[in-house]
């Protein structure tokens, strides 16, 4: 199990970082567009972008790769499709608690990979998310490097 933490640096720039190591940073475009630039380790050439007429598909695309989609569903989840090496895997992620607390990614098998928990921070007015990862998430080949 690892723990990682996910914090608002701005109103549109977070940091991902385990311990003191940064490992990725996202930044949005601006406030009313989901459009952002995910950069992990070295690699800053992964582009975040809405498809479709409502913007309810997410796309992440290195060039003209389409590496991972994101799609909600009717019931508030969001449905994660990879396509790393030309192997299509799906994963869902989810509310998880009594009061809807955190957030829980599951694989297709329903093994649980990672719990996110959101606090907002209100003197700042930004969120700060704790992840914790299980030891089946930390071994995925391409979780940190597409």
């Amino acid at each position: 199990m690892a723990e990682y933490q996910a914090k608002s640096n701005s109103s549109l720039t977070f940091d991902l970082t385990k311990g003191n190591e940064s490992i990725a940073k996202l930044s949005y475009k601006s406030w009313f567009k989901f459009s952002a630039l995910a950069e992990i380790g070295n690699n800053s050439g992964y582009q975040i972008e809405p498809k479709g007429f409502w913007g309810t598909t997410v796309e992440v695309t290195e060039g003209d790769k389409v590496l991972l989609q994101f799609s909600m569903n009717w019931n508030g989840e969001i449905v994660i499709q990879t396509h790393f090496n030309y192997v299509d895997k799906g994963y869902i992620f989810k509310h998880k608690g009594l009061f809807k607390e955190s957030f829980l990614m599951v694989d297709q098998e329903g093994t649980e990979l990672l719990v996110m928990k959101p606090h907002l921070k209100w003197s700042l007015m930004s969120y700060e998310y704790q992840i914790a990862t299980a030891d089946s998430f930390e071994s995925l080949p391409k979780k940190t490097s597409c």
